[in-house]
């Protein structure tokens, strides 16, 4: 068998290097939040499978994004969640930690996983295991920007995805310190703003940190 699809996949990421993270989003906010994720030109987002509704929200953001963003899977940890997902239109999984079954799958569809790793030896052994890119999470509670540095002495070649404490002012920090991509959830799409259906904030907030991720020595 052989994995170019980890390869293509983890190159558009590192291109478009911002991934967003709806969890528990109203269903009836998701035609707005689909809005602003084009607009901003935000090309990744996943929703998290312990949403209630996750599986209609999944093929609802296909449908209102149209090819626009890739629509992913999130908080996967079993294979039956992944065989769900991917039944509900997903095009990549997510999950905290590093899932055999979750991979089992996703290698005999062809689908790119991102496993979360918070250890110099889990990171190892996601991306030894199949990972198109490893989630380092929680990223913030392990020392921010300064452990993505620390970890690209030894891990110079591992593709990873920074997840924890990502916002537009710390966004080039984590580039600059080694990063390939930047996950963000709750500093973007807080449940206040969802609730409010305040999408300027969020809109106005995407396209700061997409800013931030394409001049990462500007600080905001």
């Amino acid at each position: 068998m052989t994995y170019e699809f980890r390869s293509a996949f983890r190159s558009r990421l590192k291109n478009a290097r911002l991934l967003g993270i709806l969890r528990d989003a109203p269903a009836a906010s998701l035609r707005d939040l689909a809005r602003c994720l084009v607009e901003a030109g935000i090309e990744f987002i996943e929703v998290t499978m312990n949403t209630p509704d996750a599986l209609a929200q999944i093929a609802c953001l296909r449908k209102e994004l149209d090819g626009k963003a890739e629509v992913g899977a999130g908080t996967v940890l079993t294979g039956t969640q992944a065989q769900d997902a991917l039944s509900a239109g997903a095009t990549f999984l997510v999950s905290p930690c590093f899932s055999r079954p979750v991979q089992e799958v996703a290698d005999a569809r062809s689908i790119p996983t991102l496993p979360g790793a918070f250890t110099p030896q889990e990171i190892w052994e996601a991306d030894r295991d199949g990972a198109a890119m490893v989630k380092l999470f929680p990223a913030k509670s392990a020392g921010g920007p300064g452990y993505v540095k620390e970890l690209r002495g030894p891990f110079r070649d591992i593709p990873l995805l920074v997840c924890g404490g990502v916002s537009p002012q710390t966004a080039g920090e984590y580039l600059g310190a080694g990063a390939d991509a930047l996950a963000f959830g709750g500093s973007i799409f807080s449940q206040a703003r969802l609730a409010a259906g305040d999408f300027d904030a969020i809109l106005s907030d995407l396209k700061a940190l997409r800013h931030a991720s394409i001049h990462p020595d500007r600080h905001p």
